[in-house]
């Protein structure tokens, strides 16, 4: 728990440069990626990027480094709690 909060007193910093290449420090854990959406855990908080052709190029985690090449459409930040809820779906939700 210490560690996460440290964590949260670093710097984050995203380089978008045409649409084309992004550039993310501060990220934890890739929780998920495709060609159309990719999910970083970062120190603040998630990350979610939309776009196509989306690929991974270069990951680092020890230093916190994402860079992601493709066409980005969007990106969105959520809290770490909302990570756990995506994809349960209805029925799910329900059934809990």
């Amino acid at each position: 728990m210490e560690e996460r909060k440290s964590a949260k007193n670093r710097n984050q910093n995203i380089i978008l440069e045409n649409k084309e290449k992004l550039s993310v420090s501060g990220v934890e854990h890739v929780t998920s990626f495709d060609e159309n959406t990719i999910i970083l855990e970062t120190v603040k908080g998630i990350l979610t990027i939309k776009g196509s052709s989306l690929d991974i190029n270069k990951l680092n985690l020890d230093d916190g480094n994402v860079v992601v090449e493709g066409i980005v459409d969007a990106m969105m930040y959520s809290d770490r709690e909302s990570i756990g809820n995506k994809g349960i779906g209805f029925l799910g939700k329900m059934f809990k």
